[in-house]
């Protein structure tokens, strides 16, 4: 084949930040852009790492310099990635790059590991040279004051209604390359007011993102309900059963909703026959794809 596919996200919720509608499309429409631009003279791996980075620098989305801070007003991320020869690198709890996307394609390529985590990654991003990340910005902690001045016995309501009611999530990218490889990639700050140490769905494959010879699958949502349904790897197996994409979305954020409630899943995926397609349970989940060389932006909140 010769055409490539594309597609982002940037987390599924009602998206009730102040970020206007055109910002959003503007940061979707930059990141496929950024990704087919790699896309023509690299690989669907460096395709979907670079249209992460792109995520992660925009400052409005939860990855990367605008993640969300823990409870103690620090920031944490997560990211993964996978490619379809089975082949995966991811980081948790890392302070350091400023795109740990990069850093997860390290542990990919240059590393015997799928997962590392906490200062040793931070240690290897610094090593490896990876650009340091400027620290909490000012949208974050602006958030997480307002989150804080609650009592502290509503602070498990406050981090839900940050992670569902406010859509500041996961971001993340698949794509078809025009050899037939299939990449797929997630990356966090995950929960606003997340306890120190926890972990998400977005470094674990299966979980927040999986790829294989048949579908590259990225996932955004709540992270808990994500990581026990294995819901990227749940749509592979869909895919394979049903053999149509949407016939497969529909079926696992059907089953997802009736099992964890609404305001928990989204996914985006593209197939090895071009199909791409994405599916949420939320109010909104800003994302967008490009095939045949035009750009379609979906899922923006009104």
């Amino acid at each position: 084949m010769s055409e490539f596919v594309i597609a982002v996200h940037g987390g599924a919720g009602a998206w009730r930040l102040g970020v206007g509608r055109e910002a959003l499309e503007d940061v979707i429409r930059r990141a496929l852009q950024k990704g087919a631009e790699v896309m023509r003279s690299g690989s669907c791996l460096e395709a979907v790492v670079e249209a992460i980075a792109s995520l992660e620098d925009s400052g409005i989305l939860n990855a990367g310099v605008g993640s969300t801070l823990d409870y103690l007003g620090r920031v944490s991320m997560d990211a993964g990635l996978m490619r379809s020869d089975g082949r995966a690198g991811a980081v948790a709890l890392v302070t350091y790059p400023r795109n740990p996307i990069r850093l997860a394609k390290i542990v990919m390529e240059r590393t015997p590991h799928v997962l590392i985590a906490g200062p040793e990654a931070d240690e290897l991003a610094r090593r490896m040279g990876l650009e340091r990340h400027p620290g909490p910005s000012e949208r974050a902690l602006a958030k997480w004051r307002e989150l804080r001045e609650r009592p502290e016995s509503e602070w498990v309501r406050a981090r839900i209604e940050a992670a569902t009611a406010l859509g500041y999530d996961t971001v993340g990218a698949v794509a078809l390359g025009p050899d037939g490889c299939l990449a797929a990639g997630a990356s966090t700050g995950g929960v606003s007011l997340k306890l120190p140490g926890r972990i998400g769905d977005s470094p674990v494959p299966g979980a927040g993102f999986y790829a294989n010879e048949n579908i590259a699958v990225s996932a955004t949502g709540i992270g808990e309900t994500i990581l026990l349904s294995m819901s990227s790897l749940r749509l592979a197996d869909a895919y394979l059963q049903v053999g149509e994409l949407e016939e497969a979305l529909e079926r696992v954020v059907s089953d997802h909703s009736k099992r964890w409630g609404l305001n928990t899943l989204g996914l985006i995926a593209v197939t090895r026959r071009g199909e791409v397609g994405g599916r949420y349970n939320a109010e909104a989940m800003p994302w967008g794809y490009m095939k045949g060389g035009e750009i379609r932006v979906l899922g923006i909140p009104a």
